[in-house]
């Protein structure tokens, strides 16, 4: 507890102590719970038949099928908005035609896959959170407990399974809008014809600029849906502590998003890749 008296800067360290403190042992609460559904999902790949099959599709629909509208539009724009850049830029150089280098290498390493990971850390992330934060507020979570139902295997594992199988086919799908939304520019902007943009997006982009994007999916997705079940079950029994929970999920979601893709620029910097 706070101390009542004392001056202001006293107030203000030990309240800033207290925050530390808690933010270190939520900190070791979520390695607990990473390490717990990591077990609960080796285990349900080595015994197939406890899987739950119907929430698993039903939630690679949610968060894959449903959320293909926002991420093709937003991948379109920014594909527009990277190629028009990129032309006003190196049109003082004479050098137009690269801007089909810029919008690819750009949209299929990094921008496809970040804008389409934060868009679901916004969206998936903060569903997990409210879904499960609801149930627990309604005492459903301790009602599984006790018929012996785990809430891992039944409501965390699926979520997480299926944001793993959904983001890598949506940066897939990303890339190809954005890369679409940048030719569109390059035509209008630049008269460079479709034909003419496809043949200088192979010489330019290798299929390694591919794979560094589709690599980084995978392990984005595990993380936005880790934290969205994690703070969805640390919910406590009121409303309000759903709100708090669903903000902190995403604000963590997009944090750790950005860390990631910041730690595998550097890690295929340094292999050359």
């Amino acid at each position: 507890p706070l101390p009542e008296g004392g001056s202001a800067i006293g107030r203000v360290l030990a309240r800033l102590g207290e925050t530390t403190i808690n933010q270190a042992r939520e900190a070791l609460e979520l390695l607990s719970f990473v390490g717990a559904v990591t077990l609960t999902i080796l285990g349900l790949l080595i015994r197939p038949w406890r899987m739950r099959w119907k929430p698993l599709i039903s939630q690679i629909e949610a968060t894959g099928l449903n959320a293909l509208p926002i991420v093709g539009l937003l991948n379109f724009l920014i594909g527009i908005v990277i190629a028009y850049q990129a032309a006003n830029q190196l049109s003082k150089f004479g050098a137009q035609l690269l801007t089909v280098d810029s919008v690819g290498v750009g949209v299929l390493r990094e921008l496809a896959v970040l804008i389409t990971a934060i868009i679901i850390a916004g969206r998936s992330g903060s569903a997990f959170t409210a879904q499960i934060g609801s149930m627990q507020v309604n005492q459903e979570i301790d009602a599984m407990r006790a018929i012996g139902l785990n809430p891992l295997e039944v409501l965390c594992a699926p979520r997480i399974m299926a944001l793993m199988i959904s983001l890598p086919l949506l940066v897939f799908y990303a890339g190809v809008m954005g890369i679409l939304g940048g030719a569109v520019a390059a035509m209008f902007a630049l008269d460079i014809t479709m034909t003419q943009f496809a043949k200088q997006l192979q010489v330019a982009v290798s299929i390694d600029h591919f794979w560094v994007g589709i690599v980084k999916a995978p392990v984005m997705a595990m993380v936005i849906a880790t934290i969205g079940c994690f703070q969805g079950l640390k919910v406590s029994s009121n409303a309000e502590s759903v709100g708090r929970r669903t903000t902190q999920s995403v604000v963590q979601g997009v944090f750790f998003v950005i860390a990631i893709d910041a730690v595998f620029s550097i890690f295929f910097l340094i292999i050359g890749v």
